[in-house]
């Protein structure tokens, strides 16, 4: 008898299932321009899409019936994330996600089940759900989703990261295992939410965040922001938030008014930032959580914390960047990052249903789905002071 091993080449369930060649090759794909009347159908499963060559457009996709442990979701609310942008506009982030063809955009969403395939008892039509878009290949074999850290899962299947096609979308086929039913007073707007909720929880957890702790908070975009909102749910005190835009803090004081706000001059050097973000703090802070992915942040970042501090990367950022070891090392500055998320969508969605955590002020633009392309234009440019945009349908 020959033993097949599994290996990291082989191709999963669900990457074989959700290959998008059965999107861009059928019948029914096409490009549609601005008039076409395919935008005004509310029965057509339009989407927006980036392209190679740097452009967003609208789509219309097929619609396929789902398979067993599957259902069809009509997508109600999806937010704009930073890294839609960046795939639009760059192609890719770091080496291996790379926009080489068509690629629907869209992870952050939630919407209503209207169709389940055979097998599916989790859900039922009607029920209201996010959406959370990894899906690993739960495999035996693989390491990570044995263990419970399925984002580092070789094979994962994540929803607008090339070349998986997007949730920015009238209907998604998804499968119900990782679908979390919406109680009935968190939004479908709330529940889209949810997933840069997600990313911050993620990232506060690995920081072990506690009670008490001082917190430095670099960025006060989306996501830094919606980290500020969950450190003080967290119980941190004092917070402090570094941004280069004066409207991004006056805004993160109308969500937190005790939050500490510093406004970064970028003549600064990494010292000088870190002097003056200790002046805002009181002193120096136990944990900084970094949510920009730029080198200079980082760098005051790691500064401004005490001896045996933590410096903790949310954001994003190039392929390399340089810090300063021996200072790290002669203070036992722990550097550490975040890929996504594991198991936060349950813990997310308690958080918006109690109240702790209110993300409704963060949707500053609203757009209707055959308008995306416009949303994505807002989203993009810094004069529109959007903190998140969110098509809605």
């Amino acid at each position: 008898m020959t033993v097949v091993i599994d290996s990291p080449t082989t191709t999963s369930d669900y990457e074989a299932h959700y290959d998008p060649a059965k999107v861009l090759t059928h019948k029914s794909f096409r490009v549609l321009s601005a008039g076409s009347p395919e935008l005004q159908d509310k029965t057509a499963n339009i989407a927006c899409a980036y392209t190679p060559d740097h452009q967003v457009q609208m789509l219309q996709k097929p619609l396929f019936p789902p398979r067993a442990g599957e259902v069809v979701v009509h997508v109600r609310a999806t937010g704009i994330c930073g890294s839609d942008v960046h795939f639009w506009k760059h192609g890719h982030i770091g080496p291996t996600m790379v926009v080489r063809d068509t690629c629907g955009a869209g992870h952050e969403s939630a919407g209503e089940v209207i169709q389940v395939g055979q097998g599916v008892s989790s859900v039922k039509v009607g029920d209201r759900v996010a959406i959370e878009a990894g899906v690993p290949c739960g495999l035996p074999t693989c390491d990570p989703c044995l263990t419970g850290r399925y984002n580092a899962c070789p094979r994962i299947v994540f929803f607008s990261t090339p070349p998986y096609h997007g949730t920015l979308t009238r209907f998604h086929n998804h499968p119900a295992t990782w679908l979390h039913h919406l109680p009935d007073n968190v939004s479908f707007e709330e529940g889209a939410l949810c997933e840069p909720l997600a990313v911050a929880l993620a990232g506060i957890e690995r920081a072990g965040v506690k009670l008490g702790d001082q917190v430095l908070i670099c960025g006060a975009g989306p996501i830094g922001l919606i980290t500020l909102l969950a450190c003080r749910a967290a119980g941190c005190a004092p917070i402090v938030l570094t941004d280069l835009v004066q409207s991004r803090l006056d805004f993160a004081k109308t969500l937190v008014p005790s939050v500490r706000t510093v406004l970064i001059d970028q003549s600064w050097s990494a010292e000088r930032t870190a002097e003056e973000i200790r002046k805002a703090g009181g002193g120096e802070l136990r944990t900084a959580l970094e949510c920009t992915g730029f080198e200079g942040s980082i760098r005051a970042a790691i500064y401004s914390v005490a001896f045996g501090g933590k410096v903790f990367v949310i954001g994003v950022g190039p392929s390399e960047q340089s810090y300063p070891f021996g200072y790290c090392s002669a203070n036992e500055i722990d550097l550490q990052f975040q890929y996504r998320y594991a198991n936060q969508y349950p813990k997310a969605i308690r958080l918006v249903s109690a109240g702790l955590i209110d993300l409704k002020p963060l949707v500053t633009h609203r757009f209707p789905l055959e308008k995306a392309t416009e949303a994505f234009h807002v989203a993009a440019d810094p004069t529109q002071r959007a903190i998140k945009v969110q098509i809605q349908d």
